[in-house]
């Protein structure tokens, strides 16, 4: 199995900033590609932004200039520097990792629990 933790959600007012982190652990031979995802109430879930092992990376065009993602591959870790916030980047962030497993290279995709997100002042 494996297991995406995030951390770092919260409450801040429009135009602060807030960190997430996500450590995926377990039987990992390797991540392909790491994202993060929102949904906001009454909405569907939307891909914030995307990186592969290879550090390419992509965003949706309401956050260019605002977000930043990164990882770590030594960690199995990414990040997600949020600035600028405005209130409708309010939502449940999650984290999600597509790669192989421990021992035969069987493919997975996993998702964390979600963190809340507020922007509001």
């Amino acid at each position: 199995q494996v297991q995406l933790v995030e951390s770092g959600g919260g409450l801040v007012q429009p135009g602060g900033s807030l960190r997430l982190s996500c450590a995926a652990s377990g039987n990992i031979l390797s991540i392909n590609v790491m994202g993060w995802y929102r949904q906001a109430p009454g909405k569907q879930r939307e891909l914030v932004a995307s990186i592969t092992s290879g550090g390419n990376t992509n965003y949706r065009e309401s956050v260019k200039g605002r977000f930043t993602i990164s990882r770590d591959n030594a960690k199995n870790s990414v990040y997600l520097q949020m600035n600028s916030l405005k209130a409708e980047d309010t939502a449940v962030y999650s984290c999600n990792a597509d790669g192989r497993r421990w021992p035969l290279g069987t493919t997975f995709t996993s998702w964390g629990q979600g963190t809340q997100v507020t922007v509001s002042s």
